[in-house]
């Protein structure tokens, strides 16, 4: 089982993954609504889009742009069930449990405080 931080440092030796930047734009609305707000977005972008056993659009259910959060889905390797098999070895076809799903969110929300942090600019793709 790695850490955060061992995640984090896998995901940046893709150009992908690691090409992800939260723009101006992004930050100012983590601003605005403060972490919270934004992990509990996280929490049930989660839920409703990722944690279903069965995810009829699977692999087309995060946007590229519009939250935080979906930019830190992508960047994370968290945006569809296909990423998380293939990132995380967790098996296709069994809904995730809370724990799994706070791992995920937890992730998620390590890589937005770090974007913060950095004040970097545009966005990925």
């Amino acid at each position: 089982m790695q850490t955060i931080d061992e995640a984090l440092q896998k995901l940046q030796t893709s150009p992908f993954r690691a090409r992800f930047r939260l723009s101006e734009k992004d930050r100012a609305y983590v601003r605005a609504k403060g972490l919270p707000v934004i992990r509990r977005h996280a929490r049930d972008f989660v839920r409703d889009r990722l944690a279903p056993a069965v995810i009829p659009n699977d692999g087309k259910q995060t946007p590229m742009r519009g939250h935080p959060v979906f930019l830190a889905q992508h960047a994370c390797a968290c945006c569809c069930r296909g990423c998380l098999q293939k990132w995380y070895k967790v098996p296709p076809g069994i809904a995730l449990d809370e724990a799994q799903q706070e791992a995920i969110v937890n992730l998620l929300m390590a890589w937005i405080i770090r974007q913060m942090k950095a004040g970097n600019g545009p966005n990925g793709p």
